[in-house]
């Protein structure tokens, strides 16, 4: 694992941008100064400044699977 600055897709920054945006309106400092006070805004200088990236696993994660007879299996038709 590595922490990323660079962003793969616009979906994974906007995934970025939204979570550092609810840490600042729970009341986390930010790490740049900024002209707005809206959060989504100030994360989006965080992450245009290089103070904010994300850390990308190499193992997909997967959902279990329950082995238990009482859930009925559907065959694809």
């Amino acid at each position: 694992m590595s922490v990323e600055q660079e962003f793969d897709s616009n979906f994974r920054y906007v995934m970025v941008a939204a979570r550092r945006a609810r840490q600042l309106q729970a009341g986390s400092q930010p790490l740049v100064e900024s002209r707005s006070r809206k959060a989504c805004k100030v994360a989006q200088d965080e992450i245009a400044a290089g103070k904010v990236g994300y850390v990308r696993t190499d193992t997909p994660v997967l959902k279990p699977e329950i082995n238990a007879p009482d859930i009925p299996k559907f065959a694809s038709v």
